[in-house]
């Protein structure tokens, strides 16, 4: 699989597309990442340098990739952190280039904006131009719960949700476009307060993966969880199977990450583990 991915780049630690390219390349996928921003570390640090990278610059190199005529082999566009409103109208237009030169081509959004915790943590202006611009064109949706909540103006999903209606707003957001709907991070009511889970949703059903809740704060899972959803969707043609198994090297990846003792993902001790999880976690079908 060929993936053009535009998302942010940090030189220190793993998110965006630090985070997302060396999971998929061990995969044995080729990756193309093409940067929205060039910090040195991720802004959760409180403090950090680098360019936000200007939305014309981004399209010159994507337009670069496009004059080897790469377009024709890329079998997937990925996007996440966006840093500027821009980019937005420079994602879509690269996702419609790369579909004319391949219609079998899929586009994944991760539509990065904020978490429970933090909030929303990006320009103002970017979460509308995702309603607007970004979602209609996505194939494939991977908001946290809270993100979910902010694309369908539901206060109530930042916080414990019943399950139907996390299903309601994933239902809600398929009908602005995307086939498939991941939810990562759902807090879902009744559920143990031990145990954290991942929603996938399609028009042929939805799964729910359940896993252990680490404790720790992990900057950039959810770069790697839709990655790696992204790939394995794309090679079993099954959101259950691609669930599972990006469950199960999320939580390999977390579980070296935590026992490390170190703040940021440890990408390179875990790759064994990415390719082939030691523990592999089921699906349940929801509905």
């Amino acid at each position: 699989m060929r993936v053009l991915s535009i998302q942010s780049h940090v030189a220190y630690g793993h998110v965006g597309n630090s985070a997302a390219v060396f999971p998929l390349q061990r995969l044995g996928h080729e990756v193309w990442p093409v940067l929205t921003v060039n910090f040195s570390n991720h802004t959760g640090y409180g403090a950090w340098r680098g360019p936000l990278i200007a939305a014309e610059d981004v399209a010159e190199v994507i337009t670069g990739i496009s004059e080897r005529g790469a377009f024709e082999t890329c079998d997937t566009v990925l996007s996440g952190y966006q840093g500027s409103p821009e980019i937005a109208d420079v994602i879509v237009d690269a996702v419609a280039r790369v579909k004319a030169a391949n219609p079998a081509a899929t586009y994944t959004c991760d539509p990065v904006m904020g978490n429970a915790t933090s909030g929303c943590f990006v320009n103002p202006a970017i979460p509308p131009k995702y309603r607007s611009t970004v979602i209609p064109v996505a194939d494939v949706l991977t908001p946290n719960q809270f993100e979910l909540g902010f694309i369908t103006d539901n206060d109530a999903l930042s916080g414990a949700s019943a399950l139907e209606d996390v299903l309601a707003a994933a239902d809600e957001v398929r009908a602005l476009g995307p086939s498939t709907v991941l939810v990562t991070s759902v807090i879902r009511s009744g559920a143990p307060d031990d145990v954290i889970e991942m929603l996938a949703v399609t028009g042929d059903g939805a799964w729910l993966v359940t896993t252990p809740r680490l404790p720790m704060k992990a900057n950039g899972s959810g770069d790697i969880t839709a990655a790696l959803f992204t790939a394995h969707l794309k090679g079993t043609g099954s959101a259950a199977e691609a669930l599972a198994r990006t469950a199960s090297s999320v939580f390999a990846v977390l579980e070296e990450t935590l026992g490390s003792g170190e703040r940021e993902l440890r990408l390179i001790a875990a790759q064994d583990a990415i390719a082939s999880p030691a523990c592999e976690f089921e699906v349940q079908q929801v509905r």
